[in-house]
């Protein structure tokens, strides 16, 4: 029976069938939002989410009933933690203190369409790895914003005391120039009291924009492409004392099925015979 049911869970359609559960439950949540829609409907909403809660709980009671008796299979997965805690949140009452609290968890069902995809979990596996070596490059951009944050607080602070009148709003104007938003505006107006004002500007966009991106941009596709390694790995992992036990059981739960169904078609047939 257990490899029945792992052939289930591993099986594409069943896959499919959790991301549509998934994408169905987003469309709930959406509709939730439209005071009209939720009185008129609010039977059909109510029903929708508990369809979606109750599919969910059956998937993970076939997930753990397919490593059974050695649960921390399941456990040791991140993945199928994050699911399991998504259900513990999902069965708070909607009700009361704990209304909001519910509102949140339902929307948080949304996020399991990074675990039923596995593309999409590889991106977050790389996400994951790039955050130390992005740790480094928001250091870099952290002293180079504080240098152009000084430098243009000394420099136009009195002809455009809006933008760069202390570190602060200097250090929030940097960051409206590093994101392109309307910077030639800032920058005009401090060329009307220094022409040679776009050098500064120019060179920061160079350097707080195409640079630090750039960087960005090589750190996440360099750990993807480490992530994707690892992932292979993983695949060429020889299997472990436990994995083989489990393989050996469920094999000879399936060969047991098979002789039991061979047995049935004998007698049936002798029947026949008959």
């Amino acid at each position: 029976m257990q490899a029945k049911v792992q052939q289930i869970i591993e099986h594409r359609w069943f896959e499919y069938f959790i991301i549509a559960v998934i994408l169905f439950s987003a469309v709930l949540i959406g509709l939730e939002t439209s005071e009209d829609f939720l009185q008129t409907y609010e039977a059909f909403l109510y029903w929708g989410n508990h369809i979606v809660l109750g599919i969910f709980i059956v998937e993970a009671a076939l997930k753990m009933y397919a490593v059974a008796p050695r649960l921390k299979l399941y456990f040791n997965d991140g993945w199928n933690l994050f699911d399991f805690s998504i259900i513990i949140l999902a069965l708070i009452p909607s009700t009361g203190n704990f209304a909001m609290v519910a509102r949140t968890a339902r929307l948080l069902r949304v996020l399991r369409l990074i675990s039923a995809i596995p593309e999409l979990r590889l991106i977050v596996a790389t996400l994951m790895r790039s955050i130390p070596s992005m740790g480094n490059i928001m250091l870099l951009m952290g002293v180079i914003f504080y240098i152009y944050a000084v430098a243009g607080q000394q420099l136009f602070h009195i002809h455009d005391p809006v933008h760069w009148g202390n570190l602060g709003v200097s250090l929030l104007t940097l960051f409206r120039i590093v994101t392109l938003e309307d910077w030639t505006d800032v920058m005009y107006t401090a060329m009307e009291m220094h022409p040679l004002s776009w050098i500064y500007f120019v060179s920061f966009v160079v350097m707080g924009t195409f640079v630090i991106i750039n960087l960005f941009i090589a750190v996440v596709l360099n750990n993807l492409e480490e992530a994707k390694q690892e992932s292979l790995r993983e695949l060429r992992t020889p299997p472990t004392a436990d994995h083989l036990m489990d393989e050996l059981v469920k094999t000879q739960q399936a060969l047991e099925d098979l002789h039991n169904r061979l047995a049935d078609y004998e007698d049936d047939r002798r029947n026949l015979q008959r």
